[in-house]
């Protein structure tokens, strides 16, 4: 199944990349909901978050959290704090089905989220 993160990936269409490496891919979100906004994605394609269930998604996962503090810092929101956030299927408000962390700073941030 093809997403617009494929295509990301895929550099079939552009993206503001902030962070990349073998495994993971991250960019400025088009749809900001805070000052910094930004997606890391794995380069592989794992349909549904529900599903992560295996060491190799640990794994990944794990990865995704270190290039989000990597990525915090280069962005100035270490400091002060950020939010990390996973959408998980349709009730979770997931909208693109390929796994993405959503990285979010630079304000101060409101809870219940959502």
């Amino acid at each position: 199944m093809s997403t617009i993160f494929s295509k990301i990936i895929a550099k079939e269409i552009p993206a503001d990349i902030v962070f990349e490496n073998e495994d993971l891919l991250a960019f400025r979100d088009i749809n900001p909901q805070a000052p910094v906004h930004i997606l890391i994605i794995p380069k592989i394609e794992i349909a549904s978050t529900l599903l992560l269930n295996s060491k190799e998604h640990s794994l990944l996962l794990g990865a995704m959290y270190d290039a989000a503090n990597e990525i915090a810092r280069n962005e100035g929101i270490d400091k002060n704090g950020f939010r990390l956030v996973i959408n998980c299927g349709d009730d979770g408000g997931q909208e693109v089905y390929h796994l993405h962390m959503h990285l979010l700073g630079g304000r101060k941030m409101q809870w219940p989220p959502g």
